[in-house]
């Protein structure tokens, strides 16, 4: 590698990593938002499956190549327990429901010792190298781009229209949105454990409610058309400050503006192409 080219990624290196990270988080959005579904429990999803890769690599020594396919089990297992209760919810209802069960994780956090507690884990391996984190995030966006291609896709947007003609049109909702719920808490149960391996520490404040609304904020401004789409947002918003870095004063004004704007004058995101589907 040439020498420029080193310490070009040593010194932009976490917000290359932020980059890989919100992207994998606004795709774990974009899942159940496409499916016609607000929810805001991406967060405690993401600190679920950080907590638990971190404590495999610290406590059980545990290789990465392990301990990374195996990070999404603990959200995963979490949504389908939640998932019952809180989808029968919808709207607004929904959100502020999965935003109290993120809240309640992060109170455990803080107060379980094992955790770390208020301190946060420190010392966790760095062994979540860019490429890795690059090659989960364009993995996720093939997949879904196929997916949303397919029947299953269809179905997603005839939910995302109107859940009840979707349902009697034959599809079954409720099955679709539990499983558009799991493969949320599955993306950010991975976004969750990349970034605890390539930042080394992780606290109880990573993923409470303003991170949960950041992550809404990709898919707010990239939109929901095509899975490429709120990740164009979450590049948008994770460079946005760096480039008004010397506005400090006035960055989350600026960011908010951004956001603003977006809604109101651009209500199907930066990115409104929508993907071509199979006629299979």
């Amino acid at each position: 590698m040439p020498p420029w080219l080193s310490d070009l990624l040593w010194t932009y290196q976490n917000v290359l990593v932020a980059l890989g990270v919100n992207g994998l988080l606004a795709l774990s959005m974009y899942v159940v938002l496409a499916a016609g579904q607000l929810s805001l429990g991406q967060a405690a999803f993401m600190g679920l499956g950080a907590y638990a890769s971190a404590l495999l690599s610290l406590r059980l020594h545990w290789p990465f190549w392990l301990v990374l396919p195996l990070s999404p089990v603990v959200p995963v297992g979490f949504a389908l327990l939640v998932g019952g209760p809180t989808l029968r919810l919808s709207g607004i209802y929904l959100a502020i429901a999965t935003i109290g069960l993120g809240e309640v994780l992060r109170a455990v956090y803080l107060n379980v010792d094992a955790l770390g507690g208020a301190l946060g884990l420190s010392g966790i391996p760095e062994a979540a190298p860019l490429w890795l984190i690059y090659l989960v995030l364009a993995a996720s966006l093939f997949v879904l781009w196929q997916v949303g291609r397919s029947r299953i896709g269809r179905a997603m947007e005839a939910m995302r229209g109107d859940a009840r003609t979707a349902l009697a049109m034959g599809v079954n909702v409720r099955r679709y949105r539990l499983a558009t719920l799991a493969a949320s808490a599955a993306l950010a149960g991975l976004a969750g454990a990349l970034s605890a391996h390539a930042t080394d520490f992780i606290g109880p404040s990573d993923y409470g409610f303003e991170t949960a609304v950041s992550i809404l904020s990709f898919a707010l401004l990239g939109g929901v058309a095509s899975p490429f789409a709120p990740v164009l947002g979450a590049a948008v918003l994770t460079l946005l400050p760096e480039a008004l870095r010397g506005f400090a004063d006035l960055r989350l004004v600026l960011n908010g503006l951004v956001i603003v704007l977006a809604v109101l004058f651009l209500p199907r995101g930066i990115l409104p192409w929508r993907m071509r589907r199979s006629a299979a």
